[in-house]
């Protein structure tokens, strides 16, 4: 299997036109699932004694796998949070691979994790936190937002000893991801959801939640989750008054912006995420908003330490990692990971080959798409804004229609290779939803997704 034969060189070559074919491919074919039955019948099983060869496998994927996937770098996929990572991140990401770093420990990765940190330094100057604040890449705002709970966490038991034997409670918004719910059930801690009827939180309706916990509840509270830009609706909770009460109250606050993360670069819309310099920890993933490659989250601290002090594992054989002659900067102190790829390879790649200023201007096309779209929807009768365009979401309802139409619409276009747009739920009604992400989506690519809807 290690060896290097001309089989070998010919699937590489193989491989390398597939990758420019989609690379160069602006809209590829968007696929849709199938059954596992059915893509059992159409490939056979796969892994065999013997094997099945390189080429049979790879013929096998180009012909029907990859057909029954979604391509989230469509410009007709508007859908959840889709990803439009660049031509530059992609490319990259097979370097990536192919050079096979351990990026744990600088002893072993000090070039790659250098890589990273120079494209995290300019993401942690996005946020305005003090310079000695920094990052770490994780897989994912889930892996990001876990990390950064257990550092608030640990924090808060090392203030008393009277906390190390009780389970924490933190506070976040109904707005707040789904992820900060399963986080706090790995960590086992409890979540007080704060009502904010599909709005924004604020430090009013924190400080009142906060008022109401009775006193052995108020002692457990360790943080507190605000987001900074709903997966659902864009929104911003209200983060500088947020942060006054975090700070009054003690407790370590932590905004989630994994989605919404990318709009710091955006001097137009800069100015909503106004306290967020006031953090604890904010979580940024860079495969949405940022155009790098699926698993790229990433979780910044203004203070390292308490990350360290929560994180820093030991082990006979890992103590030569934190010896002088290996010193330097050591991601897995700062997550919950300790084996992890140098994720953030591709975005610096692509960072340092374009520049910031067009990443400015591609998360700018995000932005103003949606507010494109918008103006499209008021301008047509049958249809009908739920609510103003935020950030890069746009909610929108068909007069008239019924849950089962909206999703009858959404068969009808992913199925016909057209597009996938899926509904969302508003004030528990069934809504149509976009979400730019991709600059390469067109208003073209907007009226024809708005007609198919008459």
């Amino acid at each position: 299997m290690h060896t290097i034969d001309m089989d070998l060189v010919e699937m590489t070559l193989d491989v390398m036109k597939y990758t420019i074919d989609r690379i160069s491919n602006i809209t590829p074919e968007l696929g849709s699932p199938k059954k596992e039955s059915e893509l059992l019948e159409m490939v056979g099983e796969t892994i065999t004694p013997e094997g099945i060869g390189g080429e049979n496998a790879f013929k096998m994927f180009k012909d029907v796998l990859v057909k029954a996937c979604v391509p989230i770098d469509h410009p007709r996929h508007l859908a959840f949070v889709p990803a439009a990572p660049t031509r530059a991140a992609i490319m990259f990401d097979l370097v990536t691979s192919a050079s096979s770093i351990h990026g744990a420990y600088w002893m072993e990765g000090a070039g790659g994790i250098f890589c990273e940190n120079q494209a995290m330094k300019w993401m942690v100057s996005l946020t305005g936190l003090p310079e000695t604040a920094f990052g770490v890449f994780t897989s994912g705002g889930t892996a990001a937002n876990l990390s950064a709970m257990v550092a608030a966490r640990e924090e808060w038991r090392r203030r008393s000893s009277d906390n190390v034997s009780v389970r924490g409670l933190l506070l976040t918004s109904d707005g707040a991801h789904s992820s900060v719910q399963a986080m706090a059930k790995v960590i086992d801690a409890d979540v007080v959801m704060i009502d904010n009827n599909d709005d924004k939180l604020t430090g009013a309706a924190l400080k009142n939640a906060i008022d109401e916990l009775e006193e052995k509840d108020r002692k457990r509270l360790f943080a507190v989750v605000a987001t900074g830009g709903t997966t659902n609706a864009g929104i911003i909770d209200e983060l500088d008054s947020i942060a006054e009460v975090c700070e009054q109250a003690n407790v370590w606050y932590h905004v989630d912006c994994a989605y919404g993360g990318g709009a710091l670069a955006a001097n137009s819309v800069r100015h909503l995420f106004n306290g967020i310099e006031k953090a604890d920890s904010i979580t940024i993933d860079p495969h949405k908003w940022l155009f790098s490659p699926y698993d790229c989250g990433a979780v910044i601290y203004k203070n390292l330490d308490h990350a360290k002090n929560a994180h820093s594992q030991k082990g006979a054989y890992l103590e030569i990692f934190k010896d002088e002659g290996a010193q330097g900067f050591n991601p897995a102190d700062y997550q919950i990971q300790l084996t992890r790829r140098v994720r953030g390879m591709p975005l610096w790649f692509s960072l340092a080959m374009h520049g910031t200023d067009k990443y400015r201007q591609a998360v700018e096309r995000g932005i103003e798409l949606a507010q494109i779209a918008a103006k499209k929807i008021e301008e047509i009768d049958h249809l009908e804004l739920v609510r103003p365009s935020s950030l890069s979401v746009v909610l929108f309802r068909r007069k008239g229609w019924t849950a089962d139409q909206y999703r009858d619409w959404t068969y009808k276009n992913h199925n016909s290779g057209f597009a996938l747009v899926t509904p969302t739920k508003w004030e528990k009604e069934t809504i149509a939803r976009f979400c730019f992400i991709n600059p390469d989506t067109t208003e073209d690519d907007i009226d024809k997704i708005l007609e198919s809807m008459k």
